[in-house]
């Protein structure tokens, strides 16, 4: 999912940013435009190609256009499911073996699940280049969707579930954030979906699901690293090439608008502190604003010099904890802050700090300063996710996917060097001078102000 990275990243990003500021220069000056090839099949497959010799390896990612949004109210959960269920077993794969040939092949691998898709992702040396095409091409449309995998998969869905909601602190963040400000759309309930909807799917349920999202024509396909081009095309069409094309139905997605605002106190038996949390709507990965609500996002909680450290963690010793993070969906997205108290100290006034830095965002902006500096963080963090090569075929796996524009690899770091400081105070306005907002605050067991 498209969260701010983590603090820890940020701080270190942040003193290269501080480097870059002394140095008067952009950290984009020091990246070399990545080079590839498009290519596809007849039956709908879009393969990328990006060489990289600096090292002996290869990543593959498969980005499958399916997330929690294709699902439908009562049958939530099958796009998580499957990034399950895809380790399990193919016509041609025996059964939780998938991990076991790609370890002892010296190689990796991963997947994850979004609201808008679910990717695929191996690592080999490069010799081994064969073996995660092969596997990606049987998990495509040979897996066994049967009675056991399904109920392995279940057990373990359902207890990564109820870990997730119910065993630790804050669990239930997520559904309820769901929930209320995506009311009335598919965006509206988490990507793991609800235990009683897994529990009552049926085999045919799931393989309906399979047969409709998980083809060749609904995947873009992305090699990186140290290969030879004509080789693994041969490899593509020789896996890839053996599928029919099936046309996969049109996304259909409607955005309800937010009626009203939404208040709730949990008392939370897992939590030892209280927890604020306070979500706005935000910009899809399209909008225009998206760039000026990332920058905003480090002016205002990228590390201990930003706005809401400085002022309600430092000096006003207010909370332990105080950030902002955008999350950014294909047709809209989630700004949300959140808030811990200090020991002793006040939700309220939490909330109210944290308002009032960002009134004075929208009233007043930020400096020219700040902006810059989170230019060069934003900017270090684009160099530096650009070198490796599992980072980079994810990377064209998803200007793929979303906009059709794999090249955007190499120039989208142009729409953040764009940004003027009246952009980020128009979207700050946009996003936040509303009461269309959803403040969930937690609470332990018991607590009083």
């Amino acid at each position: 999912m498209e969260f701010l990275k983590s603090s820890s990243k940020l701080l270190v990003l942040g003193g290269l940013a501080a480097i870059l500021l002394l140095m008067g220069s952009p950290a984009y000056s020091f990246f070399y435009p990545i080079k590839f090839e498009r290519d596809s099949l007849p039956n709908g497959l879009q393969v990328i190609y990006q060489v990289d010799k600096s090292a002996p390896v290869v990543a593959t990612v498969i980005h499958y256009r399916v997330g929690s949004r294709d699902e439908t109210p009562g049958k939530t959960g099958y796009a998580h499911f499957f990034e399950h269920l895809m380790f399990e077993a193919t016509d041609n794969i025996p059964r939780a073996t998938i991990d076991k040939y790609i370890q002892e092949a010296g190689g990796t691998l991963n997947a994850h699940t979004s609201f808008d898709e679910t990717v695929f992702f191996f690592q080999v040396p490069s010799h081994q280049i064969r073996l995660p095409l092969w596997m990606e091409s049987q998990r495509m449309r040979k897996l066994k969707v049967d009675s056991v995998g399904v109920e392995t998969q279940r057990g373990v869905v359902t207890e990564e579930l109820k870990m997730r909601t119910l065993n630790q602190p804050y669990g239930t963040f997520l559904t309820k954030m769901c929930e209320n400000v995506f009311p009335g759309c598919s965006y509206s309930w988490p990507t793991i979906g609800y235990e009683a909807d897994l529990k009552k799917a049926t085999i045919q349920d799931f393989k309906n699901f399979y047969d409709k999202f998980y083809q060749p024509a609904n995947a873009v396909l992305v090699i990186s690293g140290d290969f030879e081009i004509e080789e693994a095309r041969k490899y593509v069409n020789e896996y890839f090439g053996i599928y029919p094309r099936v046309e996969v139905p049109a996304r259909n997605f409607q955005l309800t608008p937010l009626q009203k605002g939404y208040t709730e106190t949990i008392e939370d038996q897992k939590a030892q502190l209280p927890a604020l949390f306070m979500c706005f709507r935000g910009p899809n990965l399209s909008d225009p604003e998206y760039f000026a609500m990332r920058l905003l996002a480090i002016i205002l909680s990228g590390g201990e010099s930003s706005r809401l450290y400085q002022r309600i963690v430092d000096k006003e010793q207010a909370a332990v904890a105080a950030q902002l993070s955008p999350l950014s969906l294909e047709y809209s997205g989630v700004n949300f802050f959140i808030g811990v108290p200090s020991p002793g100290k006040s939700i309220k006034k939490v909330q109210e700090l944290i308002l009032d830095e960002v009134s004075k965002v929208i009233k007043n902006g930020v400096t020219e300063e700040e902006l810059k500096k989170a230019k060069n963080i934003g900017e270090a963090s684009f160099v530096a996710d650009k070198k490796n090569v599992l980072e980079k075929a994810n990377d064209l796996a998803k200007y793929f996917s979303y906009y059709n524009k794999p090249e955007l690899i190499n120039t989208e770091i142009e729409k953040y060097e764009k940004v003027s400081v009246e952009d980020i105070k128009n979207a700050a306005k946009k996003y936040f001078d509303t009461d269309m907002s959803v403040i969930l605050t937690y609470v332990p067991k018991g607590y009083k102000e």
